[in-house]
């Protein structure tokens, strides 16, 4: 028996969203939000088998995921031999995936840490609060921003797009988007992010606007006690905007525990960036073979 796979569609998120909730840990790569955004570039296949959805990108290369729905209940040894080939990679697998499937298996199965997709978690009460020296740096960004400019805050919701759209654009002309292919890929995920907001009802979003111009967006989702930061931009002719939307937006929300700013996938800038906000834990992911 082999697993029939067919292409993501749009109508697939209310299943998605069930079986990610009997995940237990959740990845933001496995948010519809996320899988439906760079869908068109990753152009992924989905899965109902049973009581798992598996995923798997077919762009730019075939990479099976992890499945998702509740993981403990699975007989992994007779699914993976009916339904997989001998050497199958899944790539992306949570932690707690990948220590029980270590358990199970045993010798069958090899895990590798793929350090690029670990996610960073913070404390959001850290984040707002900005105490002590290390986020001095951060903190006085932030007051900075708060002083030299007339701003105030606003909740973002489907409706506000065509706003999002104009600074996307602002953005990415002081940056050459159509020049750097991660960045263009990026913003066509923003835009399939936007168009479709209606679709996803946990996304939320926040922004800056000062004398009018909006300066700084975030657009997030709940996912238990934790907001996952999908997307944040911020022009930065504005000093401190990036650190002023970060605290900001995490001011005007509901009560989280803890915010997922997501992977810095192997750019040393990017991940300078994230450890400098001083990230309270990881959440980890590996690759894991099926090796018989």
């Amino acid at each position: 028996m082999t697993i029939a796979f067919r292409p993501l569609t749009l109508e697939d998120g209310p299943a998605l969203r069930a079986a990610l909730d009997l995940c237990p840990q959740k990845a933001s790569d496995y948010t519809f939000v996320n899988l439906w955004a760079w869908n068109g570039q990753r152009r992924y296949d989905v899965a109902f088998d049973g009581d798992l959805a598996w995923l798997r990108a077919t762009s730019p290369k075939e990479e099976l995921w992890a499945p998702l729905g509740d993981w403990e209940k699975a007989d992994w040894e007779t699914l993976l031999r009916q339904s997989f080939h001998r050497g199958a990679l899944f790539r992306r697998v949570p932690e707690k995936l990948a220590r029980l499937l270590a358990r199970r298996l045993g010798p069958s199965v090899s895990i590798e840490e793929e350090r690029d997709q670990w996610e960073y978690l913070y404390l959001v009460d850290e984040l707002i609060a900005l105490e002590g020296n290390r986020f001095h740096k951060k903190k006085n960004l932030v007051n900075q921003f708060l002083k030299s400019y007339d701003w105030r805050y606003v909740s973002l919701s489907a409706d506000d797009g065509p706003m999002i759209v104009d600074l996307q654009q602002a953005w990415c002309r002081r940056r050459n988007c159509d020049e750097t292919e991660g960045l263009k890929e990026e913003n066509e995920a923003i835009a399939r992010v936007l168009r479709d907001w209606r679709t996803f009802p946990d996304l939320m979003g926040g922004a800056l606007v000062v004398n009018e111009t909006l300066v700084a967006y975030t657009v997030a989702e709940a996912l238990d006690d934790t907001v996952v930061i999908h997307f944040e931009k911020g022009l930065s002719d504005y000093k401190g905007v990036y650190q002023a939307i970060n605290r900001i937006f995490l001011e005007r929300l509901a009560s989280f525990r803890y915010v997922n700013r997501e992977q810095d996938l192997g750019e040393e800038g990017l991940r300078k960036a994230k450890m400098s906000y001083n990230p309270v834990d990881f959440l980890r992911k590996y690759a894991v073979a099926w090796r018989t």
